[in-house]
């Protein structure tokens, strides 16, 4: 009897293993391998020609896709306008005049559209074109799962209270990102995305006017941009050495207490990740492999699959 009862548990422990693995696997590299095989060229190329008319798109992109994902996951959800009857998370404190890079999203989705009618999610587009906005900036490439589906949903109030803010704390950031699924040693790799793009003068007039932890020199010169009052959307690259190159430079930013944002110099303040930013600053190769397991882990997030959500036929709108 014991025997029996220990073979039934051990069934149902490899049923729900084979179903758990299987609810996993709607996400897959191969996803759009007969339905939309030319999928992948179509983006790298838009992306292509979106960076040659503008280097900040694939800073632009890669943040639009982590503040998309930051809330009810990798659904697309920022994508959603408002209407008279809807409100979407465009207009969250952290995304209102900040996100950008919506009219390049509608562009590869157009182009796609016309490739594989009503077949390819706009999350798994975001999640590309962020893919290929680092590579094409210089950055690691990886295999991105596909299978996402979009929402028919939004938050406003989770966009408000989900993504962290500039002015967090370290012990802030290790919370907010443990809260999705993701390490502290993610936090950090995937903070080195500001190793590229720019800052609105808001988001580190606090950090280069009231700080003590940072280069008297640098923040003299970025006060140059930032006045005290006023030019809130002025703007500064976030690394002062390569602000249009994806590498590791931002780690040696903060080895040098050239943090732009009061959250980037968190990591390297006498804490618990000093280290880290240390290893990351002095090894390009290991920042580049954690940066891409980062962001597939980040991508990850609670994706719709399956009969979830829809493929939408305009990224803006629920069909």
């Amino acid at each position: 009897m014991a025997s029996l009862t220990n073979n039934s548990f051990l069934t149902l422990s490899i049923i729900a293993s084979l179903l758990f693995s299987c609810s996993n696997a709607q996400l897959s590299p191969n996803f759009y391998a007969s339905t939309c095989p030319n999928l992948q060229l179509i983006v790298r190329n838009a992306m292509r020609e979106a960076i040659t008319q503008e280097l900040r798109i694939g800073a632009s992109i890669l943040r639009l896709f982590f503040h998309d994902c930051f809330v009810n996951g990798c659904d697309g959800s920022l994508l959603l306008d408002d209407t008279a009857t809807f409100t979407g998370e465009k207009n969250a404190f952290p995304n209102r005049n900040s996100v950008r890079g919506y009219e390049l999203i509608d562009t590869i989705k157009t182009r796609v559209e016309a490739a594989c009618r009503a077949t390819v999610s706009c999350a798994d587009i975001v999640a590309l074109a962020a893919r290929d906005g680092v590579g094409l900036m210089g950055g690691p490439t990886w295999t991105v799962p596909v299978g996402r589906r979009d929402a028919r949903t939004a938050s406003l109030s989770g966009a408000n209270s989900e993504i962290p803010a500039p002015f967090a704390s370290l012990a802030t950031l290790i919370t907010m990102f443990a809260a999705k699924g993701l390490s502290a040693r993610d936090m950090v790799a995937l903070s080195g995305a500001h190793t590229f793009g720019f800052a609105q003068c808001a988001t580190f007039r606090t950090r280069i006017y009231n700080d003590t932890n940072i280069n008297p020199v640098f923040a003299a010169n970025r006060r140059g941009v930032c006045p005290t009052t006023g030019g809130d959307t002025n703007l500064a690259a976030l690394d002062v050495q390569t602000p249009n190159r994806f590498d590791n430079n931002y780690y040696t930013n903060l080895l040098n207490r050239n943090g732009l944002l009061h959250s980037d110099q968190e990591l390297f303040n006498n804490g618990s990740q000093d280290s880290l930013v240390r290893f990351y600053g002095r090894n390009l190769v290991a920042f580049r492999a954690d940066f891409a397991a980062a962001m597939v882990r980040m991508g990850n997030i609670s994706p719709l699959t399956g009969a979830n959500g829809e493929i939408r036929r305009n990224c803006r709108l629920v069909n």
